[in-house]
């Protein structure tokens, strides 16, 4: 068993797969529309979805925002380099929540953004 994938909804998809794409740097791997559904998918990942688990960016169409809710948590992403890779995304113009620094109670470095729907996704430093 493995994970396949994290599925977000988004009120703007070319907003966020742009974000996904040019902040984060993963690729647009499919996108599919579904008129009966009145749904668009899209798939993003850093690799192959045969051996990464990506996000699924879940798009209904006419519906532009979501209420966020109080149970979910955040998307994690492990960088090389947390204080890097937290300026690169404050230059491309991303929203820093938590700017990059030991996490409380410990000594991992982390830094926590937002993509534009208003998730949370932590930046995690390899160990």
């Amino acid at each position: 068993m493995r994970i396949l994938h994290t599925m977000l909804r988004t009120g703007d998809l070319e907003r966020s797969i742009k974000f996904y794409t040019e902040i984060l740097g993963m690729k647009l791997l499919r996108q599919r529309d579904y008129p009966d559904g009145e749904f668009t998918l899209a798939f993003l990942g850093y690799g192959d979805e045969s051996d990464h688990t990506v996000i699924e960016l879940t798009y209904n169409w006419g519906v532009d925002r979501y209420e966020m809710g109080t149970a979910y948590g955040h998307i994690a992403i492990e960088v090389d380099d947390v204080y890097q890779a937290t300026a690169e995304v404050k230059k491309r113009a991303g929203k820093i929540l938590r700017e990059a620094g030991p996490m409380n109670a410990g000594t991992t470095i982390i830094s926590f953004i937002e993509d534009p729907d208003g998730y949370p996704i932590e930046l995690i430093g390899k160990k």
